[in-house]
C-alpha cells in the first residue's frame, strides 16, 4: 500500500517539493528522530514545513502562529501534506500505516510504564490520537506551550492509543484509514464516529 501510495502520489511530491525548494532556503525534507518500536530511534521523514535559520534550541512542538513556521509550511501543515514523505517509513519498514505516532525521545523519557506499551508496536502514518487531535496547535498558545503539550495533549493522546491497541483490529485499522482520507477532505463528521471507540 506503500508503494501504490508513492506511485499515485509521485506527482503530488513533485509539486510539493517544489514549493518548499522556492519558499525558502533548505532542504526539501525534514528528518527528526523519533522512538518506534520497541523503544528503537528511527529517521523520521516530513516535507519541511519550518525555517533553517530557526536554531535548534526551540521548542519541540508547534503552536498556533509559530515564527518558526513558512508560509508554505502553514499550508502543508494545514493540509498535512508535510506528512506524506512517511509513506518512505512505512515502505522501509520503521513504521504501519495506522499506530500510535511516533514520539521525540524527550517527550518518550517521561512515559508512565503504562505509557510505554505503545512502543510495542510499530508507530503508524495516522492513528485516532492524530484524527480527534488533528487541530492541535490551535491549542498549543502562549510562552508554555510545550509544557502544556507535555502535561495534558500528550497525555490525553496516550489514552487514546492505548484504548485503541486495547481493542484494535483489522477492520479499526480500515476505518482510520477511511477516517483519515475523509478528514482530509474536511468531511470531520468521520471523525467524530470514533470518539466512543
Amino acid at each position: 500500500m506503500s508503494l501504490a501510495g508513492l506511485i499515485i502520489l509521485s506527482p503530488v511530491f513533485v509539486v510539493v517539493a517544489l514549493a518548499v525548494k522556492c519558499g525558502s532556503r533548505g532542504p526539501v525534507f525534514y528528518r527528526a528522530q523519533r522512538v518506534g518500536l520497541h523503544g528503537r530511534l528511527f529517521t523520521l521523514y516530513k516535507f519541511r514545513s519550518m525555517r533553517v535559520d530557526t536554531g535548534r534550541g526551540g521548542p519541540r512542538v508547534t503552536g498556533r502562529g509559530d515564527p518558526r513556521v513558512t508560509a508554505v509550511g502553514r499550508f502543508l501543515r494545514h493540509t498535512k501534506l508535510d506528512e506524506l514523505p512517511q509513506l518512505f517509513n512505512t515502505l522501509i519498514g520503521d513504521m504501519s500505516l495506522v499506530g500510535p505516532r511516533p514520539e521525540d525521545p524527550v517527550f518518550v523519557s517521561s512515559y508512565s510504564e503504562a505509557e510505554r506499551e505503545v512502543l510495542r508496536v510499530k508507530p503508524g502514518v495516522t492513528s485516532l490520537a492524530t484524527l480527534l487531535h488533528r487541530h492541535e496547535e490551535e491549542l498549543l498558545t502562549g510562552a508554555n506551550f510545550e509544557e502544556r503539550y507535555r502535561r495534558e495533549i500528550m497525555p490525553a493522546k496516550l489514552r487514546i492509543e492505548l484504548q485503541y491497541l486495547s481493542k484494535r483490529t483489522l477492520a479499526t485499522d480500515v476505518r482510520i484509514l477511511a477516517a483519515t482520507v475523509m478528514a482530509l477532505c474536511r468531511r470531520s463528521s468521520h471523525v467524530d464516529s470514533f470518539k466512543g471507540l
